[in-house]
């Protein structure tokens, strides 16, 4: 079982690990698609967890290149960049980055892994700008629908603790919404006017304002595949149904499903359109946040991360869907 992290997920600009280019298997005319990996909060692309996964990846789907997405030049710096940044900005930087990719500008798609809160950062990778194209997303202990309570920090973690007493202290106020990485996807239904008021970024990323982004919903409606994994254990990430966008009264634990949700109902996403395809998943795996074996990583790279047997044409800004 491998530990990849306990804490509560983001992600970064970032480093291409596997030094295999994607390549056109001749044998049966089918494309490796690039892999880009964004990962969660506490944790950075330095982290030996984080290299094994990448080099998984392109041990189960030889010819994947991966590209780690990261927000600093060093592993420390990485890392404070989960906690203290602002995510707007973080995802606009995202964005250029993986544009300017030499690889991955210039595959016809890419194929996207968000751990915890990287998840959702790569949800709105797509549905802000997406270029390069992705093909399947799959998150795993995403908080698709925010949390409603921050995580539990190592005596010694000031970079965590500082980061709870400021999410505890004031996390409406401007300073908070615009520095402090978890608070901007914090969300308590019982205080949803100020979250929607003051939200920097999940309330836009959701659509759950008055004016909807059109854009976001054909964005994410293009894919081909979204997969969202749940630990079935998990007390990192509360609630844990936050993964499969499912909203949580955590007063008396009352449980309202996606399909019953406005978002699903209205279709402000694309989610009601991609499940009615057979597109949107929901997964259950056991354990604890973010305590993943190999072999439920090597499975869910086998199933959505495999070569595509038909060439995808480009087109910036859409993702392509693979012919069925």
């Amino acid at each position: 079982m491998r530990p990849f992290s306990i804490l509560a997920g983001l992600a970064l600009p970032a480093l291409s690990i596997a030094t295999h280019a994607p390549s056109t298997l001749d044998e049966d005319s089918s494309t490796q698609l690039p892999l880009v990996i964004w990962h969660g909060l506490g944790d950075d692309f330095e982290r030996d967890g984080l290299q094994e996964i990448a080099a998984l990846a392109a041990k189960v789907n030889p010819g994947t290149y991966v590209h780690l997405v990261r927000l600093a030049d060093t592993g420390s710096g990485d890392r404070q960049a989960t906690f203290i940044g602002n995510v707007t900005e973080q995802v606009a930087a995202v964005c250029s980055q993986l544009a300017a990719d030499p690889i991955l500008r210039t595959a016809p798609a890419v194929n996207a892994l968000g751990f915890s809160q990287g998840g959702q950062f790569l949800r709105g990778y797509v549905e802000r700008c997406n270029v390069p194209p992705v093909h399947n997303l799959v998150t795993f202990g995403s908080q698709h629908n925010g949390i409603a309570e921050f995580q539990d920090c190592g005596v010694g973690d000031w970079i965590c603790n500082g980061a709870e007493a400021l999410l505890r202290a004031g996390r409406w106020t401007d300073f908070v919404q615009s520095h402090l990485v978890p608070a901007q996807y914090f969300r308590d239904p019982v205080e949803l006017d100020a979250y929607l008021e003051h939200s920097n970024f999940l309330a836009d990323i959701n659509n759950e304002r008055s004016t909807k982004n059109t854009s976001y919903k054909r964005h994410l409606a293009a894919l081909n595949r979204f997969a969202m994994f749940m630990f079935d254990e998990d007390t990192v990430s509360v609630p844990k149904e936050s993964s499969w966008f499912a909203e949580v009264n955590v007063t008396d634990g009352s449980v309202i499903p996606l399909q019953q949700r406005p978002l699903y109902t209205e279709d402000w996403l694309g989610l009601k359109q991609l499940d009615e395809q057979g597109k949107l998943d929901f997964k259950t795996i056991p354990g604890q946040h973010m305590h993943l074996s190999d072999k439920v990583l090597a499975d869910a790279f086998k199933e959505y991360f495999g070569a595509i047997k038909d060439s995808l044409p480009s087109s910036p800004g859409l993702v392509v869907q693979q012919a069925s």
